[in-house]
Parts: structure tokens; sequence; C-alpha cells
């Protein structure tokens, strides 16, 4: 299956382009995001990796150099290494990881990559004899470790990092402060937050909700383009990170604590598997 059949985009206007594999079909599909900028694109997040992103983008038309121009630089951004957003990242040149996680994918981590893929949820194979039990993230030696604060020019944006974990110890967001964007990543979307895998915490997804409901506050995030689901708006985000909040108890810090056992012991299993 060529690149061009696998993913789908759709133009949000602004220079940002919604990108979907068309035929993993399960909430863990991620969302991908390729935002232009004068001087750099950017990618954020880059699915499983089944088949070639930056070939899409170059065969879509959505890499088109400026007129009279070269083509621009194209990085990578990853918001974390769980499979579905890292899969990826092995077919970019330049790649980007909050330093926290660098160490997991440089090594193919998939214990820390949290990969779980069936064959019922990719409703077309890639290529024939495609099984998922061969699928793995694969180590990518990331070009650019993040930090807290550190800046992603693409020449007219800016794209402010800020770690945010809990869902997993480097998970990041991409602020766009100019336009009041916010690129989430996992560490907030319009569903059930995530925090009984084997690297979440519970007090630090807390803290980074307080950031959260602390930026819509201040009237700096308008829109959220989150790694699962749909975009939503400042209500929203806030009503979202306010309600992990209240429920993060200490019933809830017990459920959770048992499924992170139980997650933890299936993925070693599991991926025992696909690497013997």
């Amino acid at each position: 299956m060529a690149a061009l059949e696998w993913f789908a985009h759709k133009p949000l206007g602004g220079g940002i382009f919604w990108i979907q594999e068309r035929f993993y079909e399960s909430g863990n599909r991620a969302n991908i995001w390729l935002v232009r900028g004068s001087q750099r694109d950017v990618v954020i997040d880059a699915g499983l990796g089944l088949r070639s992103l930056p070939d899409y983008l170059r065969d879509s038309g959505l890499l088109a150099p400026a007129e009279g121009a070269g083509p621009r630089p194209l990085l990578a951004v990853a918001t974390h290494v769980h499979f579905d957003h890292s899969g990826g990242l092995q077919h970019f040149e330049e790649v980007a990881v909050h330093s926290a996680e660098a160490a997991a994918l440089l090594r193919g981590d998939n214990y820390e990559a949290v990969t779980w893929l069936s064959d019922r949820e990719v409703a077309r194979p890639p290529r024939p004899g495609w099984s998922a039990r061969q699928f793995r993230v694969p180590p990518v030696r990331p070009s650019r470790l993040l930090q807290e604060g550190d800046v992603i020019s693409l020449g007219d944006r800016q794209l402010t990092v800020m770690h945010m974990p809990g869902h997993s110890r480097g998970s990041i967001c991409l602020h766009d402060k100019d336009r009041k964007i916010l690129f989430s990543g996992d560490v907030v979307y319009d569903g059930s937050m995530i925090d009984w895998l084997p690297y979440s915490r519970i007090s630090d997804y807390v803290a980074s909700c307080q950031r959260l409901m602390e930026l819509v506050d201040r009237g700096l995030v308008e829109k959220v383009l989150p790694g699962h689901f749909n975009i939503f708006g400042a209500e929203r985000l806030y009503w979202l990170a306010s309600n992990y909040i209240s429920q993060a108890g200490v019933c809830h810090k017990i459920s959770t604590c048992a499924m992170r056992s139980i997650a933890s012991i299936a993925l070693r299993v599991t991926n025992s598997r696909i690497t013997s």
C-alpha cells in the first residue's frame, strides 16, 4: 500500500494540517499535526510508521516549497514516545523528543513505548503478509533533546515546549502563544486521561492539569489540538483538567496502582513475544 493511500489529511487553515492513518481503526489512533512555517515545517507526532509519513507529505504536495525558495527543513517532534505517536519517527532525518524519554527512544524500548497493537485494529494491512505481531517501535536517535521552555522556531511562528508529565514522564505540549493554540499530545484530549501506564504518575498529572487550568485563566489558550479525537476549546480544556484533579483521590490512586501492575505484566509478556 502506498503512503498516499495509508494517510489522509484535512487543512485547518493558518498553515496547520490534521493527518490520520486511515486504516488504523482504534481509539489509539493518534492525531498527526503538520505545522508549516516560513523557514521550517514541523510534524507533531508521527503515528505507527507502517507507511512513510514524509513520503505522504511530499507526494500529497504538503511540503511544496514557497515560490522561488528551496524546500524547508522538516522536523518531527514526538509529544511522547508511546508507540502510536513514535513508530513513524524512523522515517524522519530530524527528530526531537523530551530528554526524559530520549534513552527509551534510542534503545527502542517497547515497554516504555507501551507497544500494544492487534491485527483487528488494522483494517487493511500495509503490505502482504504483515502481522501486528511483527510490529515494534525501532530505535531512533533523536537529533534534538527538548526541555521545558525550549522554543522551536518555524520562522514566522514559535512553538514553546511545556513539559507536562503524568501520562508519561516525558510528555510535552507545544504552545503557539501568538495564536493561542496548544498542541497537547496525550496530556489532555477529549476523553479519559490515562494515568495507569508503567511511567505514569498521578501527582505529576495533577500538577500538569493545574498548569493547563492556569493557561486558560490567563487567556493563553483558545484552541486545543490534541493527540487523539477532536479539537476543542478553552472551556472544555479547563473542565477536563479540573475534573481530573477532582477525581485524583485515594480511591483513584488505589485502582490506578492495580491497573498499572496489570498493564506492566501484560506489556512485558507481549513485548517479550515480539522480540523473541
